[in-house]
């Protein structure tokens, strides 16, 4: 049991942006909404929180409609910031709590655990517009958790973090789902997808284009990569001698390739070996996420050696 969405279409002014879109969600588990910007992916979170209710069809919790559902069952992080930028962060975090109705002396401890574990500790007394746009995505994030909700639905909750701040953000993630929560997120970002998810989803012109566990979604394309180093010959240029060998990326530390029918992996090996200087990579494996998304989305089924530089902005 978990979270339904049956048959669900939501138009504006005539125009349909969620299309008669079904999707199921575990409870307890961790699930990427992924889209390019504008697929419908916003409006379709706002439906489950019942800020918005869909023309047609039914969202449920465990068989009851989320309209009946205690505020407090979720806990919501937009992609707009809602923070206050004149109040320190302390007293930010407890105003958003007390509107739960949850006391004050259990929302300071925990406010002590998380501000530790996000390492913004030191910003606690000091207004939010003080702090960095990352710093900033943090105390959000923490508004999102502190009265402890059930669910937790994140519209783009890795907008502005660096790399450091990413992974404290993964494993705050990881915390809360020990924890019991059940998390939807959406995000640009394939590789915490990946890295984070059970089960995903892609929507695309308000329609759910693909589906599943990570797994089940890279293997139902039907076909493997081959991701091959050499020391002393970095972009490994005589692979394009080969015929039907398709190179999709070029990068500092790997050629990927997708090999023809005719072609074992075991042919590259062999050529390689006798081409001499160390293989330091040799990997078979499932198309990325990424590629996938840019497939489906883009209409994209064998992605030029330029693909590694695409980048997909934010949804609007």
């Amino acid at each position: 049991m978990g979270l339904s969405i049956r048959n669900v279409n939501k138009s504006y002014m005539g125009n349909l942006v969620v299309r008669d879109l079904s999707m199921e969600v575990e409870q307890g588990s961790i699930f990427g909404f992924l889209g390019p910007n504008g697929a419908g992916k916003t409006t379709t979170m706002r439906m489950i929180l019942d800020l918005i209710r869909p023309d047609t069809g039914e969202i449920t919790w465990n068989g009851q409609s989320v309209q009946i559902l205690d505020r407090q069952f979720w806990g919501y992080l937009p992609e707009e910031r809602g923070l206050y930028p004149k109040m320190t962060v302390e007293d930010q975090l407890l105003f958003l709590t007390q509107l739960y109705g949850i006391p004050k002396r259990k929302v300071l401890q925990e406010i002590d655990h998380w501000l530790q574990y996000l390492q913004i500790s030191a910003y606690r007394k000091r207004q939010v517009r003080e702090m960095s746009k990352g710093n900033q995505q943090k105390v959000q994030f923490l508004a999102t958790i502190l009265h402890d909700p059930d669910v937790l639905i994140m519209d783009e909750p890795f907008s502005g973090l660096d790399p450091v701040n990413i992974d404290l953000l993964k494993s705050a993630f990881l915390e809360l789902h020990q924890r019991g929560k059940t998390i939807i997120f959406s995000t640009h970002q394939m590789q915490q997808v990946e890295e984070l998810c059970q089960h995903v989803m892609i929507i695309n012109q308000g329609c759910s284009i693909i589906s599943g566990e990570i797994q089940h979604v890279k293997r139902s394309t039907g076909r493997k990569v081959l991701r091959l180093a050499q020391e002393h010959d970095r972009e490994i240029y005589w692979l394009d001698k080969m015929s039907g060998i398709q190179i999709t990326k070029r990068r500092q530390d790997y050629v990927e390739m997708v090999l023809p029918a005719h072609i074992h992996p075991d042919e590259i090996l062999e050529e390689a070996l006798n081409r001499g200087g160390q293989i330091t990579r040799f990997e078979l494996a499932e198309p990325s996420l990424h590629d996938i998304f840019i497939e489906k989305v883009a209409g994209i089924s064998q992605p030029d050696n330029l693909l590694a530089d695409v980048t997909i902005g934010k949804e609007g």
